[in-house]
């Protein structure tokens, strides 16, 4: 398939526990920060002809295609994989259920400590949606089964291996937002799956093309096949240097304009950071019983406000990396934010509350495995900003600075020891 010439520009077992959770919660703001960070141009692109044969469609078209779409019944089989360049989280993933099963409220059904699964490894999902108030996604394992239902307000979560359910009443204030099958309501919800946790093509590809800038040549780049559909591929890639992002790669279902893969590629090479596409899938609509959940007897079921107590009373970020929690919403509850550049190469940088910097060991804040999970991540660096450790993935890069200062983004650790520098 012939690339298009044309680029568009524009637009005791405590401290372990605890230690094993907030390291696993670090990941998932780390995986996707990045890409929330990006900034879109939209411009037209014609599409050469490939395989399958498909009418020319420039890249503003597609993406419209994108934004119209009505498709919201399907069901299908979903393939994801993450490959950040962190350590296994398999031992962290694994010890959410008896770690927070152990603390006060816990449950190894929790959404909240669950979803962060896939912040790592590959993962089979099965998924399924009819209109915004009915979703299901499950995560496949060989003997187990781990599922998240909404049907209207009701929200279940259920462990197969450890016969656990968590339930929640949605507030009925964030309906609109969890529109994609498994990927939860808004922050008002009692629906705790965290933000940032896609699990769909669609949900990974709107968080690259929601946020338009001029730091971006977007083009279509032929056709392909995706689960027996055909399919334009869309694709996204900085202008700026400095990024760890090389491309994403939408594959967007020619007929309804459902994004049906999405690939993000690291600018430094090698695989794929973000691999998510169907296997199989299906445009009718599901079965009702995809929607319906009742506990099985025996079955150990916590209610979303006592997992709420436990979450309110716990760290979470915070407790690792400093001005983490205000980043993750958005820079709000920060002492002082602000953004250096623009688009691909924008960082954030965050003045932590009480000027502390990365905690240590030796403090007492964090737990010796959550410590040395950091440490397998970490580099010190020193400048005129004075020394810090720059916190790295293949995606997102932060430093943080022995004077509370942190700065993150989908940049190299190059680009934010000079943001630091020229801070100072």
């Amino acid at each position: 398939m012939a690339p298009n010439d044309n680029a568009g520009t524009g637009g005791g077992t405590r401290g372990t526990a605890a230690g094993r959770r907030k390291a696993a919660r670090y990941i998932v703001p780390v995986a996707v920060a990045g890409v929330a960070a990006a900034t879109i141009g939209l411009v037209p692109a014609l599409a050469n002809s490939g395989d399958p044969d498909l009418p020319k469609i420039s890249a503003q078209e597609l993406i419209e295609k994108i934004a119209a779409s009505d498709t919201e019944q399907l069901s299908g089989t979903v393939k994801i994989s993450t490959d950040l360049g962190i350590p296994s989280l398999g031992g962290l993933a694994e010890s959410f259920a008896s770690g927070a099963a152990g603390g006060k409220g816990g449950s190894g059904a929790d959404p909240q400590e669950r979803m962060t699964e896939l912040a790592s490894g590959t993962h089979t999902l099965r998924v399924a949606a009819d209109g915004p108030d009915k979703q299901r996604v499950s995560i496949l394992d060989d003997a187990a089964e781990y599922s998240l239902i909404r049907n209207g307000d009701q929200v279940w979560a259920y462990d197969s291996k450890s016969d656990e359910a968590y339930h929640a009443t949605e507030d009925r204030a964030g309906e609109d937002a969890g529109r994609d099958a498994g990927r939860g309501a808004d922050k008002k919800s009692a629906h705790p799956v965290p933000d940032g946790v896609p699990t769909t093509p669609k949900a990974l590809a709107e968080q690259v093309l929601k946020a338009a800038g001029p730091t971006t040549s977007v083009t279509v780049d032929g056709t392909a096949q995706v689960a027996g559909r055909d399919a334009y591929k869309l694709v996204v890639k900085p202008k700026q240097s400095g990024s760890t992002i090389g491309s994403a790669t939408i594959a967007v279902d020619a007929e309804n304009g459902v994004p049906l893969k999405f690939t993000l590629l690291p600018s430094a090479g090698g695989k794929a950071i973000v691999d998510a596409g169907f296997t199989k899938v299906d445009f009718s609509k599901p079965d009702a019983s995809s929607f319906t959940f009742t506990p099985p007897k025996g079955t150990s079921v916590t209610e979303a406000d006592d997992a709420k107590a436990r979450h309110g009373a716990d760290k979470g970020l915070g407790g690792l990396v400093p001005g983490a929690e205000a980043l993750g919403a958005g820079g709000q509850g920060a002492k002082d934010t602000k953004v250096i550049g623009e688009g691909w190469s924008a960082i954030a940088e965050i003045s932590t509350p009480g000027a502390a910097g990365l905690p240590s060991k030796a403090s007492g804040d964090v737990p010796a495995e959550a410590q040395q999970f950091l440490g397998a991540l970490g580099d010190k660096v020193s400048g005129k900003f004075g020394s810090g450790t720059v916190l790295k993935t293949r995606l997102i890069n932060a430093l943080v600075t022995e004077n509370g200062k942190v700065y993150v983004g989908a940049v190299t650790k190059d680009a934010l020891v000079k943001a630091a520098n020229d801070a100072s």
